[in-house]
């Protein structure tokens, strides 16, 4: 009997430690999901809450929760242009951006030698600086007296009483800069791990310059290229300082209208049933893009 119990004591000791290492795991993730929940889920919960209100409530005479699933069609057929051109304008500048950063990405991260850590920086510096500043530059950029402009009157690339601001290029343009970035930083991340013994191999199998870039640096540069066309592609279809700074109404975004709604109509379920029906398109097209890639991947 005396024997027993040190032995017991010492079984027990294991198992608790044990015990303790299957719940650390558990216990350094909390405070994340602490976060979350309390400035995520608190937020979107309450967000969710407002979508449902009486649309014919006000500040002055308080929302009441009638559950009005009806908020959600109504702000589709009202503002289903400005969703779609959220998404168009969305998508036309990250192709742009793809055809900018990916050359970018893959010169700093294989042929830039000792400037890489220059060019990176020069990648990352305007982010230094505020998102409406970058954006009131392109609005001096692309003025109807600047130099710009006047040079493309001057070879007649622009008509004599033709514009840049205020138009759906000038909107485009300044998506493609403020998040051009978030698109180079993944590409580069990823191209820079690239192997070069295997484009060797490739060309000691005779392939192209081009081949090479179809069969082995496209397919190995694609979890950059999955990254950053999403975090290029969910900002830039809920911007709205672009739209409202070098457009015109007429260019107008799905985040126009939901600054609208909250600000200044203070339509509080409207712009609460929009900002979710942003946040369902942005998810679809998230999970069709990386199902597409992972298709890919596979095949």
């Amino acid at each position: 009997m005396t024997l027993s119990s040190p032995t017991r004591a010492g079984q027990a000791l294991p198992a608790a430690r044990s015990g303790w290492r299957r719940l650390l795991p558990y216990l350094l993730v909390l405070p994340g999901v602490a976060w979350l929940f309390v400035f995520f889920g608190v937020p979107l919960a309450q967000l969710a809450a407002a979508s449902l209100y009486d649309p014919d409530g006000s500040l002055s005479t308080g929302y009441a929760m009638a559950w009005a699933f009806g908020n959600y069609p109504d702000v589709v057929q009202a503002y289903w242009p400005q969703l779609l051109r959220s998404f168009g304008y969305a998508g036309l500048a990250l192709v742009l951006a793809l055809l900018l950063g990916y050359p970018l990405a893959y010169a700093i991260a294989q042929k830039a030698g000792r400037w890489k850590n220059l060019l990176l920086v020069c990648v990352v510096a305007p982010m230094f600086t505020s998102f409406l500043v970058r954006t009131l530059a392109w609005k001096t950029i692309l003025s109807d007296n600047g130099a710009l402009v006047g040079l493309l009157r001057d070879v007649h690339l622009l008509a004599p009483q033709g514009r840049l601001l205020a138009t759906p290029f000038a909107v485009v343009l300044g998506l493609t800069y403020n998040f051009l970035p978030f698109l180079v930083l993944p590409l580069y991340a990823s191209l820079e791990r690239l192997d070069h013994r295997l484009l060797e191999a490739a060309g000691d199998l005779y392939a192209s310059g081009a081949q090479a870039f179809r069969r082995v640096t496209l397919p190995l540069s694609r979890p950059g290229l999955v990254a950053g066309t999403l975090l290029f592609f969910i900002p830039a279809s809920g911007d709205y300082v672009n739209a409202e700074l070098l457009g015109t109404p007429n260019e107008y975004m799905i985040g126009n209208v939901v600054d609208s709604a909250f600000l200044v109509r203070l339509d509080y379920p409207q712009g609460a049933a929009l900002s979710f029906l942003l946040m369902a398109a942005i998810l679809a097209v998230v999970f069709a893009h990386l199902r597409r890639a992972g298709t890919e991947q596979v095949w």
